[in-house]
């Protein structure tokens, strides 16, 4: 008998997804000198394409050079590199692998050692204890400046498929900016755009209306949304619910479920408000509660790392099992269970007493993987963390250096 896992998947474009395994995204932060997918990320995705998953998501993309999550990130915000892009494109997606990319603004979780103006819906400032001053101070948007995001959405949805990718995903989750307003923590507007949650959605509902219709019919449009924001008076998965029946009759073709942000990392087990996670498929109870109201298939990423879980997931009615840190360890897992191997891959838990240094100390350690993969060389599970951390401290210091030059230098040309 065939396993859920490697039956085809319909989207409501028509779109075929030959497997029920996602490649999520993960920040990698590999982009070249002149923010575009280079070498290193052409190997990294040739290495998934090969690997067997029916769907990769790339990394963020970001719609804005002065709007980045972090340094050596990549910017789609004109056709000026777009031939990088479709190497990218042609290498990840093969013959029949879906490959979409993700889209993404970081509204007020930019650091601000990256020297540009962080703005969302309020000025509400990110709050770590012990971290906030690592972040740049927020400005309330004016209506002006979220039309400019709209449109910044459509455009590099439009480069996207231009490029030949098959499909983008518009990032609402982890805290980012479209979470940010969909949130009554980060959202205090009195406007259209604030209050209820009709109007709190209003600025995702605009992004994937203009998106689905500046782009074709066959090319995909997703979304991905946080089951909860994990934090006392945040998005709960009611209302994660509620903003899913908004989508419902906009043309969108899958939500994938996650939750958390930098201040509640959810996405990598950590609660703010006391919540208890699962150890793998953290999101899924919340995915099968809003799979009620949900036209469109549904996607969980968090977590999974076995078959047995993964299979469970699809079981329980979830259409894709989105995996990140398993395929930074072993890119070909898909492959491995379609063999019908048992296959399985995990870092070792960084159990550091300072919950934000011990989700830095992990991310490190996971972008380590994608070092080595977008190398050939081999998987260091079990790498120092605090080595990782330090290292990948410096590696981002002189990244953030790096982008600085290079945005004056845009800014003088």
């Amino acid at each position: 008998m065939t396993s859920p896992l490697f039956q085809p998947l319909k989207l409501p474009n028509g779109a075929i997804i030959r497997n029920r395994l996602a490649k999520a995204a993960m920040e990698e932060n590999m982009a070249d000198h002149n923010h575009a997918p280079g070498t290193k990320l052409w190997r990294l995705y040739e290495a998934w394409n090969k690997g067997g998953a029916g769907l990769i998501i790339t990394g963020n993309v970001m719609i804005d050079a002065k709007a980045m999550t972090g340094p050596g990130g990549v910017v789609l915000q004109d056709d000026s590199q777009i031939d990088k892009f479709v190497r990218w494109a042609n290498g990840a997606k093969g013959a029949d692998t879906q490959v979409w990319v993700q889209l993404n603004h970081p509204g007020r979780q930019v650091y601000a050692a990256m020297g540009q103006q962080a703005i969302g819906p309020s000025a509400v400032a990110v709050d770590i204890p012990g971290f906030s001053k690592m972040f740049a101070k927020p400005r309330a948007m004016t209506v002006a400046e979220i039309q400019d995001v709209i449109q910044r959405f459509v455009r590099s949805a439009k480069l996207a498929q231009q490029a030949g990718f098959t499909g983008v995903e518009i990032h609402a989750a982890h805290g980012y900016l479209l979470s940010q307003f969909l949130s009554p923590i980060t959202n205090k507007r009195t406007d259209e755009w604030g209050g209820s949650l009709p109007n709190r959605a209003r600025l995702l509902v605009e992004v994937v209306n203009q998106v689905r219709a500046a782009v074709e019919p066959g090319f995909c449009v997703g979304v991905k949304l946080n089951s909860a924001d994990f934090q006392r008076g945040g998005f709960d998965a009611e209302d994660a619910g509620q903003v899913v029946g908004l989508l419902n009759h906009l043309g969108v073709d899958l939500v994938e479920l996650s939750g958390g942000s930098y201040e509640a990392p959810a996405m990598q087990g950590q609660t703010r408000d006391g919540s208890t996670l699962k150890r793998e498929a953290y999101f899924l109870e919340f995915a099968q509660h809003i799979a009620k109201t949900a036209s469109m298939p549904l996607m969980i990423t968090g977590g999974i790392r076995r078959r047995a879980v993964a299979e469970q997931v699809i079981s329980s009615g979830i259409a894709m099992a989105g995996m990140a840190t398993a395929l930074a360890l072993d890119p070909g897992l898909p492959e491995r269970w379609r063999q019908g191997l048992d296959a399985q891959a995990s870092l070792p838990a960084v159990r550091w007493k300072n919950k934000t240094l011990s989700a830095a100390a992990t991310m490190s350690l996971t972008k380590l993987q994608l070092d080595l993969v977008s190398e050939d060389k081999p998987p260091r599970p079990h790498a120092s963390p605090l080595c990782s951390f330090v290292g990948g401290q410096i590696h981002t210091h002189l990244l953030t250096r790096q982008y600085r030059r290079w945005i004056a230098s845009q800014h003088t040309t």
